[in-house]
């Protein structure tokens, strides 16, 4: 099958900065050409039109059209001539589109388009409790009406787009997943005798980055050379109007606490699992995701993991066995879960055990593409493209 994945962000040296939706899509078309498929990657909003093709994936770049007031139509029919003209010299089957502000609305295209939710901003302005922009919403809702088929990355996701849109399209639920190849374990960094609290991903508020140093300054308390580490770009903040959430922090943590934090900054996809492997443990104190692969990619490296318990978080983590849930804002409790990881060797390695395997058995990429494939396969037979 020659599957085509429409999107914004990837991470390679060629694109720029990616988040967890080309995160997701990377781990997913390895595995897909793995399997024998040929996968390309149509992506939008960059500098210039170019293609090139890397370890036997196609990439065309896109740049975006700018005319005030239609740019946002004249790249969708950029990106729809292109994809018909890819399905036409027969290099493109179908093609998946990210639910982010709703780029596959008004796209009409020879072959089934399908969506895949990882969060739309109309989804992640709810769980931030903030405005969403009416444009975005809807192209958003427009582009749900009109694909031909919608997998969910988590039920609760599916779940509360159709609610906040108003919807009830049928959706299939295939979560994200990693690599497990890419993320085996060096058991010699296992074995490293470290006080290390990782978290990694953007600095941001919805993502609890500004619950995160109150949390630590308990940790600071009872294990005072304990480390924090940060890794990823910095944001600017929406309900302050700061350019800087990494400055809103600073001032939050403890004097003592801040001494043993270090933000390192953006690093590159391929030195991130270092960072990890280094780590006693990595914290998620998130409000906003749909089902994240920083979780995934930290559980299968056989990272005891204490993450926010907010809706898709049951779908990944069994609290008590393989992590620990809790709300990012009730930090006495969280900092204890921490504690209790820190101090004790055997329930860290009771966690981490049971987390690669949870891994191995609902979350690797070979049976996600599996699952993805069959859903592309049912998408073309029920739309009747050919």
């Amino acid at each position: 099958m020659k599957i085509a994945f429409l999107t914004p962000e990837y991470p390679h040296e060629r694109i720029g900065h990616s988040g967890g939706i080309g995160t997701s899509i990377k781990h997913l078309a390895v595995a897909l050409q793995k399997q024998g498929h040929e996968v390309s990657l149509l992506i939008y909003g960059q500098e210039e039109d170019v293609t090139f093709s890397d370890n036997g994936i196609a990439f065309y770049k896109i740049k975006n059209p700018k005319l005030k007031g239609l740019s946002w139509f004249l790249t969708r029919k950029k990106i729809q001539k292109l994809i018909n003209r890819l399905h036409k010299a027969q290099k493109i089957d179908i093609v998946e589109a990210p639910d982010w502000t709703g780029i596959a609305s008004f796209i009409n295209i020879n072959c089934p388009l399908i969506i895949r939710e990882n969060g739309s901003d109309t989804y992640f302005c709810h769980l931030d409790h903030r405005p969403v922009k009416a444009i975005n919403r809807f192209h958003e809702k427009q582009a749900l009406k009109s694909v031909d088929g919608i997998i969910s990355v988590s039920q609760f996701t599916g779940e509360l787009t159709n609610k906040l849109f108003n919807l009830s399209k049928p959706f299939t639920v295939i979560p994200n997943a990693v690599n497990i190849e890419d993320f085996e374990p060096t058991e010699s960094l296992l074995e490293e005798k470290n006080q290390t609290i990782l978290y990694f991903g953007t600095l941001i508020r919805k993502k609890g980055l500004l619950e995160l140093p109150y949390i630590f300054n308990k940790v600071n308390e009872h294990y005072p050379e304990a480390t924090l580490i940060l890794v990823g770009k910095d944001s600017p903040d929406i309900k302050t109007q700061t350019q800087s959430t990494w400055q809103l922090m600073q001032p939050l943590f403890t004097e003592s606490a801040l001494k043993r934090v270090n933000y390192v900054g953006v690093v590159p996809y391929s030195k991130m699992r270092l960072h990890i492997e280094k780590a006693t443990l990595c914290v998620f104190p998130t409000f906003a995701e749909a089902l994240p692969v920083s979780w995934l990619e930290a559980m299968a490296l056989k990272k005891p993991i204490v993450a926010s318990n907010v809706g898709w978080a049951k779908e990944i983590v069994d609290d008590g066995e393989d992590g620990f849930l809790v709300h990012p804002e009730a930090h006495d409790r969280y900092a204890n879960k921490i504690n209790a990881l820190l101090e004790n060797a055997t329930l860290r390695d009771a966690f981490s055990i049971a987390a690669r395997k949870k891994i191995i058995s609902k979350f690797s990429s070979e049976i996600v593409a599996k699952q993805s494939v069959e859903f592309y396969k049912k998408t073309i037979d029920a739309n009747s493209f050919s």
